[in-house]
């Protein structure tokens, strides 16, 4: 460890970290063993960071975060599971993020670029991609996954082992219990989830081109608007008529690979 890092004096680091020079530690923060921690990251006050940990660049860690304590798992019996987070991320407020378990893989992952907002907690072994943004007091139990660029709402929870796909959107105060299929938007207490249509909005808003939304609502339609077509049928018909395109056969493949099965519902007017 470097001692001429910018570390405030009533913050308590172990000799067994690593921390980039450039790494900012705030008042009354405890660093314990085994925590790597890259350049540019900034650690505001009363924050608590358990290893093993590592911590890529130019993250912003808030007051009263936790990250890296031990999984809420009965099965965990101290194994060194670890919790690896990416670079340029916001954790703010109270925010919680857990190692993971050796049944589970053995590693919580967190990506780049993403928002985690105050009071939101993502349990042990859950893998978090690019750009996610997870809104205040939602939940994530443990070995949930969630794709690049998916939004979930404030004071959602999810059910172990959930998927929520690339772009998906769910709604504030849901409960998911089943996979939420890429670049939906749904909403909905358990057992009552629907889908409320497409995440035109996020997909136009990230580049995606016209043409390919297009082809990403019509091969919904299918999927989720026909029912006069088995599961099985819809999703043979929207490869055949738009396969080829790599989001639609994406949204095929995740639902395919689907154990818990995908949200389907659409609810009607």
């Amino acid at each position: 460890m470097n001692t001429d890092m910018n570390i405030h004096p009533t913050a308590v680091v172990s000799e067994k970290t690593q921390l980039h020079e450039s790494v900012t530690v705030g008042p009354f923060c405890v660093i314990e063993d085994d925590v790597i921690i890259g350049a540019g990251t900034s650690i505001a006050t009363h924050v608590r960071i358990s290893g093993p940990t590592t911590i890529g660049q130019n993250n912003s860690i808030d007051s009263f975060a936790a990250l890296g304590g031990a999984p809420q798992d009965i099965g965990y019996k101290d194994e060194p599971t670890e919790l690896v987070i990416g670079d340029d991320n916001c954790i703010r407020e109270y925010a919680s993020i857990h190692r993971g378990t050796v049944k589970g893989g053995g590693t919580t992952r967190l990506g780049h670029n993403c928002l985690i907002m105050a009071y939101a907690h993502i349990g042990h072994d859950c893998i978090i991609d690019d750009h996610v943004i997870i809104v205040n007091a939602a939940h994530l139990s443990g070995h949930t996954e969630v794709g690049e660029r998916a939004t979930v709402g404030g004071l959602t929870g999810t059910h172990q082992f959930s998927r929520i796909g690339t772009f998906a959107f769910v709604g504030g105060g849901s409960a998911v219990s089943k996979d939420v299929p890429p670049y939906a938007m749904v909403t909905g207490e358990r057992g009552q989830m629907h889908i409320s249509g497409l995440n035109k909005v996020g997909l136009r808003r990230n580049g995606v081109k016209r043409e390919t939304i297009s082809r990403i609502d019509a091969a919904y339609h299918i999927l989720f608007h026909t029912p006069e077509l088995l599961h099985s049928e819809a999703l043979d018909r929207a490869e055949q008529e738009f396969g080829g395109c790599k989001e639609v056969d994406d949204l095929i493949a995740f639902i395919r690979s689907s154990k818990r099965g995908v949200v389907k519902r659409i609810k009607r007017s």
